[in-house]
């Protein structure tokens, strides 16, 4: 199946070798390359590095390097529903959007819930007082729906071609996070305020050098090793999810963006939760809690898709693995689709990392 840009082999290579599994080392496009040839696929240092940059400039990449775990900052970050009527669906949309602890929202096809949208803060308590205010100003109610428990996150999206893994999207990509400082997790939740210079410099991305770590470690006055042993350390710890490309899906073709949610028997959520976590598609997957009269699911399992046809196949196999472990009927369970961006900020680090830093 094609994706909607048109990607040489050598560059379908690269965007499925390292959505994760980058090396943290002081040259890391050599042993990456290295890496790359060892499958067939003939490519230098230099023309990863090109090849990325190109990907980069063209829109195919959202941007190079580490994926900051923002929930490990610091901070809080809630998913939002509301109603935004016809008539004044605009007018609410722009007064949602004013806040600047709204990072995402998307409109999506639901007969009443139709706007959606992330609040992210520092302290956990203005999400109470972010919400108030959008619902004093619009006149809409809202209604919270916090994580409660998160049994997946990992957005990769592959193109057919090598290392696509052949159909087996685990199978997929090359893994060379072996390479770099030899480091012990330190369980310390607060940031020092090095790290947290450290966390507002990547998390935009790496510089795409011959040396990216050590253009970090210059442009926040820190030695290289330091910058390699604590990218190390935070991705071991979970502040750092994964360190490579990361794609922009939309580029790639993936286009169909369903939200499956589910009216999952409470006592069966534990058993379900890994399962479909388990299918590597699903690119998100949350246990939410419902608000009665309204909102009757407690189970959110995001699938991405290249047509509404691969879309709705993903979606039966999540039906399918539901119906292994209680009986599923057409009203437990609902498919909501995104129709358009309202607003894509990404979630702003610096209150949260601030709030969170302490000095040692």
């Amino acid at each position: 199946m094609n994706t909607d840009v048109d990607l040489t082999a050598r560059e379908r290579a690269v965007v499925n070798a390292f959505q994760g599994g980058f090396p943290v080392v002081e040259r890391p496009f050599e042993p990456a390359a290295a890496a790359i040839r060892d499958t067939g696929v003939d490519i230098d240092a230099t023309g990863l590095l090109e090849t990325i940059r190109d990907l980069d400039d063209r829109g195919v990449l959202s941007r190079f390097g580490p994926l900051v775990n923002a929930q490990e900052i610091g901070g809080a970050a809630t998913l939002v529903a509301m109603h935004a009527p016809e008539d004044r669906f605009d007018e609410i949309v722009e007064q949602v959007n004013d806040h600047r602890e709204v990072a995402h929202n998307y409109e999506r096809e639901h007969p009443h819930l139709n706007v959606w949208f992330v609040v992210s803060v520092a302290d956990e308590d203005r999400v109470e007082e972010v919400l108030a205010e959008i619902e004093a100003k619009t006149g809409q109610e809202t209604y919270n729906l916090p994580k409660q428990r998160e049994f997946r996150v990992e957005a990769k999206f592959y193109v057919d071609g090598p290392l696509d893994g052949d159909g087996d999207i685990e199978a997929a990509g090359i893994d060379r996070s072996d390479l770099g400082p030899d480091v012990t997790p330190t369980g310390e939740s607060t940031l020092s305020p090095a790290e947290r210079d450290l966390v507002l410099e990547i998390q935009g991305g790496v510089p795409l050098t011959e040396t990216p770590y050590a253009d970090v470690a210059d442009a926040i006055g820190q030695e290289t090793d330091w910058v390699l042993e604590t990218v190390t350390r935070f991705e071991r710890e979970g502040k750092i999810r994964r360190i490579g490309v990361v794609p922009n899906h939309y580029a790639l073709g993936y286009t169909e963006n369903g939200m499956t949610v589910w009216n999952v028997p409470d006592e069966v959520v534990p058993e379900v939760g890994p399962e479909v976590a388990a299918l590597p598609f699903v690119t998100h997957c949350y246990r939410r809690p419902r608000h009665e009269g309204v909102w009757p699911y407690n189970f959110f399992a995001m699938t991405h898709g290249r047509s509404e046809a691969e879309s709705q196949r993903r979606i039966e196999q999540v039906r399918e693995t539901m119906a292994e472990y209680w009986d599923v009927s057409e009203d437990d369970w609902d498919s909501l689709f995104s129709t358009q961006i309202l607003k894509k900020t990404g979630i702003r680090l610096d209150e949260r990392a601030d709030a969170n830093t302490r000095a040692r």
